[in-house]
């Protein structure tokens, strides 16, 4: 039983940085692709940013390129999501994702998903 949950969401000030995790059971980070999407209220879920597991390529968003990184820590199984300059804009709730064949910012190439750890940026 793959389980992913996310974590470090909260509200916070533009300007300012927040590190979001997502600890993962039942599915090892090293198994292909893990990613990060958002949704702000009454938009579809984006792609935020992915990384192929194998250290080899990372996707972001334009919204997220030199501000979001996206990172792995094999040895405690956990993603995380290193978020600097954060604009009103990039407030919704924000998701992990996995999947041990696809990669990218497809919401639709995923096959697990988290619950969400809500982000506030005013």
């Amino acid at each position: 039983h793959v389980q992913l949950v996310e974590s470090g969401g909260r509200s916070v000030q533009a300007g300012e940085s927040l590190r979001l995790s997502c600890a993962a059971s039942g599915y090892s980070v090293r198994n292909n692709c893990m990613g990060w999407f958002r949704q702000a209220p009454g938009k579809e879920r984006e792609g935020v940013a992915s990384i192929v597991t194998s250290g080899d390529s990372t996707y972001y968003a334009d919204s997220a390129k030199g501000r979001f990184t996206i990172s792995l820590d094999n040895a405690r199984n956990t993603l995380f999501l290193q978020m600097n300059s954060l604009e009103p804009e990039d407030t919704g709730m924000y998701y992990c994702a996995a999947d041990p064949y696809n990669c990218g910012l497809d919401t639709t190439r995923f096959s697990f998903w988290g619950q969400g750890t809500q982000v506030t940026v005013s």
